[in-house]
């Protein structure tokens, strides 16, 4: 898959609805896949969890989670895609948390670019997750739009991986 264009056309091809749950994108992965024309099939909500207490009022990540992994973790990632998961009817999930600067005032260690992915989605009546963290060359917003594509453009990745567990 090389364009967005082609990853609403998976959504599509396999009936799939997509919301997404967004720490350091803020958004940008929602609004990539809404400036595609006739996305409207394929997108169901976006959420902009941006503080330790959004993700746990929002999506349900547990405190303990991020006080042991730190926010920018595949572990928060996973958690964020499966609260999303529990409250919409999506068919399936795409959660970002990252680092695109190392200057992270948690106190946690990250490493400048990294960021961390999660897919989740419910294949016969099982949920399931699978995560990754990749590390990006840039600055931050050119960070920013590499995590939103790469994520979109490893849907068909996930959803194999994710029916291989089920």
């Amino acid at each position: 898959m090389q364009n967005i264009e082609q990853a609403v056309h998976f959504l599509e091809k396999y009936n799939l609805v997509l919301s997404t749950a967004e720490s350091s994108t803020a958004g940008l992965l929602a609004a990539t896949v809404a400036a595609v024309p006739g996305c409207d099939g394929v997108l169901e909500s976006g959420f902009v969890v941006y503080s330790k207490r959004a993700m746990q009022a929002s999506l349900g990540v547990k405190l303990e989670t991020i006080d042991t992994y730190g926010m920018n973790s595949e572990e928060v990632a996973r958690e964020m895609a499966l609260g999303v998961l529990k409250t919409s009817s999506a068919d399936i999930i795409l959660a970002i948390t990252g680092a695109p600067t190392a200057d992270d005032k948690s106190g946690q260690q990250v490493i400048d670019g990294a960021m961390c992915f999660a897919c989740a989605t419910r294949l016969a009546e099982h949920e399931g997750v699978t995560s990754e963290t990749i590390t990006f060359p840039g600055d931050n917003n050119e960070r920013r739009a590499a995590a939103a594509r790469h994520a979109l453009l490893r849907l068909p990745y996930y959803y194999e991986r994710l029916r291989q567990t089920s």
